[in-house]
């Protein structure tokens, strides 16, 4: 866990689990080998493992206190979850001990936001108790976008990519096990777009591609500025090469144009990018190289 303070909103790292989770030329099949060796001097060790060509994954949530509020960015994978993802299932992460070393107690939590419901973002919205799925945080409100929420419920029935070019999709169970308890208690909630005001430092901004609800949550205050990405970008190496898409997007062109779009405002506001899957030192500050960016510098959350 490490800690900095942007304006009056204080953010905290807590990490759930890092590691290989697939090889870069299956994830991100536009990238070649040559952009990955060309950057090998910064992303190793901590973004790709050269020797294997694994893409090194790392699964957290941010914990932000503003205006006397404790909220928490994207809740991971989750304990005990039934998944296809060989790194998701049945995890015993200690995530909550964790937590607990933040000085945040589950019964602390005043608002969980999801930026999508990937199984990688929602787990930890609930855990097993007495083999039922009951809200882990049990005073938050949980919010997902409207788009969102409609494209993650089965009973929608709406065409996906598939992860991988494989069949197999949890959909069905992550809305089952991370969602479908927070509607039974009330605590979802779903907001319409383009942006969601949570409070005079926070505001909630659609930002599609990755999935058609996905958002992007906003920090302005005082003079400071900060861009919790979600998974608009997943390797620090799409910072830099912003037009490759991974292949678990939905929308790879919108995709790219919401990473372009939000790496230029970056860039000219000098705001933070936080996404939610870098290792290391967890985010960056970018600035125009032309057509593409540049990272001009780490935050300071410790490794």
């Amino acid at each position: 866990m490490s800690t900095i303070t942007l304006g009056d909103v204080e953010i905290s790292r807590v990490t759930e689990w890092h590691g290989p989770f697939a090889p870069t030329s299956i994830l991100f099949p536009t990238l070649s080998r040559d952009h990955w060796q060309a950057n090998s001097s910064w992303l190793s060790p901590d973004h790709w493992d050269p020797a294997t060509d694994m893409y090194l994954a790392r699964t957290q949530s941010w914990v932000l206190r503003s205006e006397g509020r404790i909220i928490l960015v994207d809740t991971g994978i989750g304990d005990d979850k039934q998944r296809q993802v060989p790194a998701f299932h049945h995890l015993r992460t200690g995530f909550l001990d964790r937590l607990a070393a933040a000085g945040v107690r589950p019964e602390d939590v005043d608002l969980v936001v999801n930026t999508h419901a990937h199984a990688d973002h929602v787990g930890w919205n609930t855990r097993l108790h007495n083999g039922e799925w009951i809200p882990t945080f049990p005073n938050a409100q949980y919010l997902l976008s409207t788009p969102e929420d409609t494209f993650a419920n089965p009973v929608n029935n709406i065409p996906r990519r598939a992860p991988f070019g494989g069949p197999d999709r949890d959909d069905a169970q992550i809305h089952l096990d991370s969602i479908a308890p927070l509607q039974h208690t009330g605590q979802l909630s779903t907001w319409d777009g383009p942006t969601h005001q949570i409070d005079a430092n926070l505001t909630l901004e659609l930002a599609p591609g990755h999935t058609p609800g996905s958002a992007v949550l906003r920090l302005a205050s005082g003079t400071d500025r900060a861009l919790f990405i979600g998974d608009i970008a997943h390797t620090p190496l799409q910072l830099i090469e912003p037009d490759h898409e991974p292949c678990l997007s939905e929308d790879e062109p919108a995709a790219i144009a919401t990473r372009r779009r939000l790496l230029a405002e970056a860039a000219d506001t000098n705001a933070l990018i936080i996404p939610a899957h870098f290792g290391g030192s967890g985010a960056a500050e970018v600035t125009r190289d032309g057509s593409k960016f540049a990272i001009t510098g780490w935050a300071a959350f410790s490794k």
